[in-house]
């Protein structure tokens, strides 16, 4: 994968005689990167304590957009990770979208967005570059990530908007184990008629969504099965979002309920504050695991936003070596 990311460059740009050359077989290539940059302090149960920087994730992305109809793309995103003290490359999205294939309906077919990560991280929860969202989250619910290869119908009206997909169900980071697909979903009603709209922290719009998945034989045999319902209120000064998700099928290790809570008050154009407090608990033993999350955001520039924040993470379903608390500043990159 790495000799992937460095074609992907090469082939895109040749800088030569003080001037940049660009070559493809469509009209258009839009270039996009986001970073994670970070330290992070943490103190477990054993008070052992560990200091490191990190390089949280680094994505590049390319999208081709087609002559024959401009909003329809080819998109592939590459994404680095820290595993164990080095930086792996595996790709995160490669898909083809074809738009308006249905009255404000498109389709991403090939390794595809699944349809509840990336709404909720884009209406709901801004700060992913500090923390993954509950379902995904390793210490919290940890049921889905937000990529797999297959097919999602995304649709947008003013009102409403969904996702409807089919998918391989273990994740575009998982090997596929089983023969059996995923149907998964997300509903949204945009009680403000702003769901044709970009998300922004500037404007006002409140959803109500309902979301989850049902997969055959997921993992050891077991069906994964489960739903959510979440609401989010934003306007400029402060964002507010709850959600409330019910596993019913799965490992004993993903059967149980949670919820989770998030809010942001804008004091000034730059400076934010943010807090979030996750709850799941597991139908095995009543067990539990539980994150705190409280900090404050600084945006540098358009580009660059600073965040420090504290992380609370714990709960009688972690051990010792698990459960932590962590001092943590993160420079978020995007351009």
């Amino acid at each position: 994968m790495k000799k992937i990311l460095l074609s992907t460059i090469a082939l895109a740009t040749l800088a030569t005689a003080g001037k940049t050359t660009v070559k493809s077989h469509v009209p258009v290539l839009k270039f996009s990167g986001t970073h994670y940059l970070g330290f992070v302090s943490s103190t477990n149960d054993n008070d052992d304590t560990l200091n490191k920087f990190e390089t949280r994730r680094n994505y590049l992305q390319v999208k081709a957009y087609m002559k024959e109809n401009p909003k329809d793309y080819m998109r592939i995103t590459l994404d680095t990770h820290d595993h164990n003290g080095e930086s792996g490359v595996r790709l995160k999205y490669a898909y083809l979208y074809i738009d308006n294939v249905l009255p404000n309906t498109g389709i991403e077919f090939g390794q595809a967005h699944r349809p509840w990560i990336d709404y909720e991280e884009h209406n709901a929860w801004n700060y992913r570059s500090i923390s993954k969202v509950l379902v995904e989250a390793h210490n919290g619910a940890h049921l889905t990530n937000s990529a797999d290869r297959g097919v999602n119908v995304k649709t947008k009206t003013p009102y409403f908007s969904s996702e409807i997909g089919l998918f391989n169900g273990e994740g575009y980071h998982t090997e596929q184990k089983e023969n059996s697909l995923s149907g998964e979903w997300r509903i949204t009603s945009h009680i403000l008629g702003t769901g044709k709209e970009k998300s922004k922290p500037s404007k006002t719009y409140a959803n109500i969504s309902f979301f989850g998945q049902q997969n055959k034989e997921y993992k050891a045999g077991e069906d994964l099965n489960w739903m959510g319902v979440h609401a989010v209120y934003n306007q400029p000064k402060y964002l507010i979002s709850a959600q409330y998700i019910d596993v019913q099928d799965g490992t004993d290790l993903q059967k149980g309920n949670g919820y989770s809570i998030n809010g942001e008050y804008r004091v000034t154009p730059k400076w934010n504050l943010i807090g979030r407090y996750d709850n799941f608990e597991l139908d095995l033993n009543s067990k539990e695991k539980k994150r705190a999350l409280a900090g404050v955001s600084y945006k540098y520039n358009h580009n660059v936003e600073f965040i420090a924040n504290y992380l609370k993470e714990g709960g009688s379903a972690l051990n010792k070596e698990q459960t932590a608390d962590s001092v943590m500043f993160t420079a978020q990159v995007e351009w």
